[in-house]
């Protein structure tokens, strides 16, 4: 384990009010969510822990008064951190990473390069675990991953994950696609599994979203904690790539990034298109509440591309180019983390959205923390 002293950047615009203690599990007496609202900005400076660049901010989580961040590198120290993060109604008061934690194998051993793609993180309270998704690497043969972690970080179990769900890089005719698998990650809203979903359509479901409306479905499938087995599987259709590369620029894509339980089988999604070649990054992000309660379970289902079967309903929920204007350098950046934080002096719920500079390896990017009050 790595440490620091906590690193915190005081806001003076905030009031004086704290938060409570609380956990980012969806609480049963306010399960519903018809509108959040716009609190808050702040933007991680650049830090080191031990030479170590902090950032890679791919999933976040709140369990117990702690937040817990993943780091989105295939690179050693494969690594989630600690973090102090504070808000009011009014804005963030402090904010810093406390902790690097080393995430370690079976036997105690630390992760070798290129193993995992870490993307998604949960903490389970029952079980004092932590939960990851990995990508894992499809071109390179290595299957995605859902991880179970003891407190010190040491590997418990690795669950049995579908088979279509395998990297199969010798067939392009169906399988995961590369870079498009293990992005969200939730707890069932009943704590009795896990909700795992992919970014982008298997080959054989439908192709990758393109600026005109296609076909495209996703697969968010259920696991339960104790056997370990998928049990359910449901369909969430993709909208179109938002706008065209430009600038001599080709690269557009739109995936699913995040997933957050809120009821019963109920969720907040977290979708978000990429177009190349915008000074202002390219990204255009959406929060949408997804009903599956009447979706057919599809995990028979070999290919949907000829299937008859039901996706879940998407009401879109928040629009961030809405708050474009108010961010730093106009920048929607690269969120994908999606987390309930604690309640509000109000007994308002909150939500937090994270985003993953990649660290800078493409372009100057953010990693950028944005908080919202959730309106019942």
């Amino acid at each position: 384990m790595y440490s620091i002293l906590p690193l915190f950047f005081l806001f003076l615009n905030c009031s004086s009010c704290s938060n409570n203690p609380g956990t980012s599990s969806p609480d049963t007496n306010q399960n519903t969510i018809s509108a959040v609202k716009f609190i808050d900005e702040f933007v991680f400076p650049d830090q080191e822990i031990n030479g170590v660049p902090i950032g890679g901010f791919s999933g976040i989580d709140y369990q117990n008064g702690k937040w817990y961040i993943i780091c989105d590198t295939s690179n050693p120290p494969i690594r989630y951190y600690e973090a102090n993060i504070s808000y009011t109604k009014d804005g963030f008061q402090d904010v810093g990473i406390t902790n690097m934690i080393e995430i370690k194998d079976a036997s105690e051993n630390p992760l070798e390069q290129g193993v995992v793609d870490p993307e998604a993180i949960r903490l389970d309270p029952a079980t004092n675990t932590i939960l990851y998704t990995s990508e894992g690497s499809i071109n390179n043969g290595i299957n995605p991953a859902l991880i179970e972690l003891s407190a010190q970080a040491n590997q418990i179990r690795s669950f049995t994950l579908p088979d279509n769900f395998k990297a199969n890089a010798t067939d392009d005719t169906s399988g995961p696609r590369h870079n498009g698998v293990l992005e969200g990650l939730s707890l069932s809203f009943d704590n009795k599994g896990y909700w795992v979903s992919f970014e982008l359509p298997l080959i054989e479901d439908g192709p990758e979203p393109t600026t005109t409306d296609t076909n495209s479905p996703v697969r968010i499938t259920y696991l339960n904690k104790t056997t370990g087995a998928a049990e359910r599987q449901f369909a969430y259709e993709l909208d179109p790539v938002a706008r065209k590369a430009t600038l001599g620029t080709t690269f557009e894509v739109n995936g699913l990034v995040e997933i957050l339980a809120y009821d019963e089988n109920k969720f907040l999604a977290l979708e978000r298109s990429f177009a190349s070649g915008y000074l202002d990054g390219g990204n255009n992000v959406k929060i949408y509440k997804v009903d599956a309660s009447n979706a057919t379970n599809i995990l028979s289902l070999e290919s949907l591309a000829n299937a008859t079967y039901t996706k879940a309903t998407k009401t879109l929920l928040f629009d961030f180019e809405t708050i474009r204007s108010q961010l730093t350098r106009t920048t929607v950046d690269n969120l994908e983390g999606i987390s309930f934080g604690p309640k509000l002096a109000d007994g308002s719920r909150s939500l937090v959205v994270i985003s993953d500079n990649n660290f800078n390896s493409f372009f100057p990017q953010l990693n950028q923390l944005i908080v919202f009050r959730v309106v019942p």
